[in-house]
């Protein structure tokens, strides 16, 4: 594969969209939330920091996550903690999370609610 194979194609996202249609989402979804980043008191999901959420057939449930920055001090532990908080839930058969810095996080990813509670809005 060359560097151009790899280039973005025009029109298509820089996100991989999220696997919405399987019943299982919306359980990920509410698991995200429950973790935080410890420096801001939103959780991952509305900050904007899990990009895809791809659920197959057989329930493997594939997270795509990144942080508000490279260096952030937990980023070693923070795919743990979303994994944890998505593998027990019922008919999750496999919990895989993927750190990714492209592209880069901006506050234009965060929810509204999540602008609201730090004051952006």
């Amino acid at each position: 594969m060359t560097a151009q194979d790899s280039a973005p194609v025009e029109g298509m996202p820089l996100i991989r969209p999220s696997t919405t249609d399987h019943p299982l989402y919306d359980g990920v979804v509410e698991a995200c939330r429950t973790v935080y980043d410890p420096e801001i008191p939103v959780n991952i999901f509305d900050l904007g920091l899990i990009y895809t959420i791809d659920i197959s057939p057989e329930n493997e449930v594939r997270i795509v996550m990144t942080l508000t920055a490279p260096g952030c001090p937990v980023a070693g532990e923070m795919p743990g903690w979303v994994q944890d908080a998505v593998e027990p839930l019922d008919g999750v058969k496999d919990v895989a999370v993927e750190m990714t810095f492209d592209p880069q996080w901006g506050m234009d990813m965060m929810s509204d609610e999540a602008r609201l509670e730090l004051g952006f809005m």
